[in-house]
């Protein structure tokens, strides 16, 4: 029963008080993409064995078409954790944008003559994503040319950042705290699989990587922030990476 104190109130201001308070804020939230149309293409590319050499002679020799329509971030060929792949960021302001891009793409005869038809016989697959960086990252640039890139796949548990964005944060945040590795991005999905969150690292050299990872392992508030996240991994994949002359992130 509410107080007399409580009944002499609107109905309305009563319920508002009967109601739970809000929890935190999360803060990675969606809210940034509203004001903010940026985006970007991941784009995964299964190439025939036996032409991944061919395939990228011919991405160095004529990249420049298709990067005189947008802005690349990276192109890399898969090292480690996966075969004969190729890996590639486009950054676009809107989806607007993206559209003038494709139908100007469509109608370059360079692109379309000396590239696009020579490479399509040696694809075996593609796959697109469209991401956002998520809201407390930036994307970076390393201290220097050279070393070897991480791409690593989280697939979370359904119910988006508000379930386990913050957890997520911590974890990424208890590595880059150790030094060892260099944080370049952090994209989150938005087409393609749903809960999927892609992180860019950037090593000296696979060997600086691994003995940096022994170090993360022994250090006790990196065990502790993984020990916490992984409640809502649901898989990981690593994929070591190197960049081809072409990538902007070299």
């Amino acid at each position: 029963m509410l107080p007399p104190a409580l009944l002499r109130r609107p109905l309305a201001a009563a319920a508002r008080l009967a109601l739970p308070r809000a929890g935190p804020q999360v803060r990675f939230a969606t809210g940034p993409r509203q004001n903010n149309g940026i985006f970007y293409e991941i784009r995964t590319y299964d190439i025939k064995p036996a032409k991944m050499k061919e395939f990228l002679e011919m991405v160095n020799k004529y990249f420049h078409f298709r990067t005189a329509h947008s802005e690349l971030v990276g192109f890399w060929y898969s090292e480690l954790g996966a075969m004969n792949k190729v890996f590639h960021i486009w950054k676009y302001d809107n989806f607007a944008h993206r559209t003038a891009v494709r139908h100007a793409l469509a109608n370059d005869k360079d692109w379309q003559g000396k590239f696009i038809s020579a490479a399509l016989p040696l694809i075996d697959k593609q796959h697109n994503e469209v991401a956002y960086l998520v809201p407390w990252c930036q994307l970076r640039k390393p201290s220097k040319e050279g070393g070897v890139y991480e791409w690593v796949t989280f697939q979370m548990k359904p119910g988006g950042p508000a379930l386990w964005g913050e957890a997520f944060r911590a974890a990424i945040n208890a590595h880059i705290n150790t030094g060892y590795t260099k944080l370049i991005g952090v994209f989150h999905t938005e087409y393609g699989l749903l809960n999927t969150v892609h992180v860019l690292w950037w090593n000296e050299s696979p060997d600086h990587r691994a003995a940096g990872r022994h170090s993360a392992h022994e250090d006790a508030r990196v065990v502790a922030a993984v020990r916490d996240s992984v409640r809502f991994l649901e898989s990981q994949q690593n994929v070591l990476l190197i960049p081809l002359q072409c990538s902007p992130l070299k």
